[in-house]
């Protein structure tokens, strides 16, 4: 009887590992067809053209007597409002910071060599999404020459361009960039004899906005790439 039992067992074992054993092809198969998979990016990229400027209007002014300075950093204040309210540019568009006023003869190094004691900076900042219109006054400061008035071209003058609607453009470059994305996996799908199947995976990546070039900052190029991961199938 003890006997008979333990054939009953070792068959039930021999039986399973029989199963076990047919088992495994199926099971690797499986595994095998989770790993068929393909990585791809895709890219779009646009032109677009600034919808914001910042244009910082600096101007200096040297003298000895610092009332005549004032009155004429009012008048010259006034003279490029009025230069760029004619070239289309709002009151409540323009910003006129407190002006930096320094005294040379107090300074402790080389005071004494300059010609004029006082020197007054006063800037006037344009904030507008008329980019067009800020670019024809860009193109005519020469009219400012006419009132004797010259404006500083250093690092803290330039105008600053930027692209505001960025959430408006989104949407469609996402898509053009998934369909790029899907090609390029097509074709590799194609060249191995495979079948492409369903997105396993999908990073949408992130935007970026640079200048086009440096000599047209108001032009600006924005771009996306995205990661896509397709399944691959026989």
């Amino acid at each position: 009887m003890e006997n008979k039992g333990n054939f009953l067992a070792g068959l039930a074992i021999m039986v399973g590992l029989i199963c076990v054993a047919l088992s495994i092809p199926r099971a690797v198969n499986v595994m095998n067809a989770s790993k068929r998979n393909v990585s791809v990016r895709g890219l779009c990229e646009r032109e677009v053209m600034a919808d914001k400027v910042i244009w910082p209007l600096q101007y200096s002014i040297a003298g000895d007597d610092l009332s005549a300075l004032y009155r004429q950093m009012e008048a010259n204040d006034a003279a490029i409002r009025s230069f760029l309210n004619k070239g289309g540019i709002d009151n409540d568009e323009i910003s006129t910071s407190a002006p930096s006023i320094s005294d040379v003869f107090t300074q402790e190094y080389g005071g004494n060599n300059r010609r004029f004691r006082y020197v007054i900076k006063s800037t006037s900042t344009v904030s507008t999404g008329k980019v067009d219109k800020v670019l024809e006054l860009m193109a005519h400061q020469s009219d400012l020459l006419k009132s004797g008035i010259t404006l500083e071209s250093g690092w803290d003058s330039r105008p600053t361009f930027s692209f505001e609607s960025l959430n408006d453009i989104k949407p469609e470059m996402i898509e053009e960039a998934t369909k790029n994305a899907r090609a390029s996996a097509q074709k590799f799908a194609d060249d191995s004899g495979s079948k492409l199947g369903k997105i396993r995976e999908a990073n949408q990546g992130y935007f970026t906005i640079d200048d086009r070039d440096s000599n047209t900052p108001q032009i600006k190029k924005v771009r996306v790439v995205t990661n896509v991961n397709y399944s691959l199938s026989k």
